[in-house]
């Protein structure tokens, strides 16, 4: 339902702006929610969106900047990218610190320094800092601005702390310091209310404290979150020191960017790939990775060539190449998909993957048994012959059992070399079987029709 009526707004605003109607398209989006409006721009061409955003900054710079925060970051880069320096200021000053830096370390280097630059100091100034971190971790994805007491804070003390606090991120814990900052306690809200207000914090905190450090993955950040239902976590530093929070949203932003990203990969598509975008850029996108595709399926086109005189003196052999290519292949994107997503909530490590791989074989073999035998029947009916019916089934078992393993060891090969698995392994999946399937398939149906039969 909420879909068919962002598509109906999105229709109404192209109307409105082919009348020139601005006053009204500005009217319109502000009446609904920042995320609305970011679906709607999703929708729109290049030209639209840029004269929607241009009446969003005159109008609301705030409402500007939670747009472009809901677009996504590749989206909203190519948008910003049509807008002065002195715009794109404005509106990132007016984001939560994390996410402005978010935008600006996806931006050229001059272009990012020009933004810094015309931002309010404040602003600027944390901004910087978080870029001063790597990529994806903890340090580049936190709030600096967080709710931090001494031991000997009162809780009436905290509370009118917390009800004057005006540019801070959500506060579901408020956390306790010793006098050099280093992190030694945690209470939640719902503590600071339970308790009379002269009760100082050191008697009610929590010692037992779940952080992570400016260094650690985000990945690692977001697993933690989700396996202690937290709402939050503290970032220290190397010292214990602590320096920032992230809180569930931007978790859950971060678990979305990344199955994203492992979703289109394995599919070859680039993830700022969408619905509404052009098809000039779509194609610029996929095309290098059917590419790709079409010279590892020229490789396996060798392999039925070597066999061509069989083929043509067999020509029912044809009819099952693609059920030994097809079959492979699924099997092996049903271990690849576990495996990833395990490598990815970190269920599998290297360590881990002797029994993974012990499992994964274990279904590989037994479905690949259960479909050969099921195979062969079914070619033994339709053909009459034995011989065919062995060599299906025995080429599928083959396949399925390379299938399962491939599946499972490209994957942490990948991951040992500190390359993403969800970029390669559906290529490398692909191509393995494909040659494997009709080399077997092929291979056997050449010794046990052409030599066997004729001895």
């Amino acid at each position: 339902m909420q879909t068919h009526k962002i598509h109906l707004l999105a229709q109404s605003v192209r109307r409105l702006l082919r009348r020139s109607a601005f006053e009204h398209v500005a009217n319109l989006l502000s009446k609904l929610r920042p995320g609305d409006i970011s679906h709607i721009m999703l929708e729109l061409g290049e030209l639209q969106q840029r004269r929607v955003f241009s009446l969003l900054i005159k109008k609301d710079k705030d409402l500007a900047g939670q747009t472009l925060t809901g677009m996504g970051l590749d989206p909203a880069i190519a948008l910003l990218a049509h807008f002065s320096a002195e715009e794109a200021a404005a509106v990132l000053q007016e984001l939560e610190s994390d996410d402005a830096a978010q935008f600006i370390s996806a931006l050229p280097e001059d272009r990012a320094a020009a933004i810094l630059d015309l931002m309010a100091t404040e602003e600027s100034a944390e901004v910087q800092g978080l870029l001063e971190h790597e990529a994806e971790t903890a340090g580049r994805i936190m709030t600096p601005n967080v709710l931090a007491f001494q031991e000997v804070v009162t809780v009436g003390e905290a509370i009118h702390t917390i009800q004057n606090a005006e540019d801070l991120e959500m506060a579901f814990y408020v956390y306790v310091v010793d006098e050099r900052s280093h992190l030694v306690g945690i209470v939640s809200l719902r503590g600071l209310l339970m308790v009379p207000p002269s009760t100082p914090l050191r008697k009610i905190m929590t010692t037992d404290i779940l952080s992570v450090r400016t260094d650690t993955d985000q990945e690692e950040v977001a697993r933690q979150v989700a396996l202690y239902d937290l709402l939050a976590i503290p970032v220290v530093d190397e010292e214990n020191k602590l320096v920032g929070v992230i809180t569930v949203d931007d978790v859950i932003d971060v678990i979305k960017e990344e199955a994203t990203e492992d979703i289109f990969y394995m599919a070859g598509v680039e993830s700022d790939d969408r619905i509404y975008t052009p098809p000039r850029k779509s194609v610029r996108k996929r095309l290098p990775w059917l590419l790709i595709n079409l010279v590892t399926a020229l490789m396996a086109a060798t392999i039925v060539a070597f066999y061509e005189p069989t083929i043509a003196k067999f020509s029912y052999l044809a009819v099952f190449l693609p059920v030994v290519a097809g079959m492979g292949g699924n099997s092996g994107t049903q271990t690849l998909t576990v495996i990833v997503r395990g490598l990815a909530l970190g269920e599998v490590t290297w360590k881990s993957s002797r029994a993974a791989l012990g499992k994964e074989l274990a279904v590989a073999l037994t479905n690949g048994v259960v479909l050969g035998l099921l195979c062969g029947a079914v070619a033994f009916a339709w053909k009459g012959s034995f011989e065919l019916g062995f060599v299906l089934g025995g080429a599928l078992i083959i396949n399925i059992l390379v299938a399962g393993v491939i599946g499972t060891l490209i994957p942490l090969f990948l991951i040992k070399l500190n390359v993403d698995p969800a970029v390669a392994s559906s290529i490398i999946l692909t191509t393995f079987t494909d040659m494997v399937g009709f080399l077997s398939f092929l291979g056997l149906a050449t010794y046990f029709l052409t030599v066997v039969s004729s001895s």
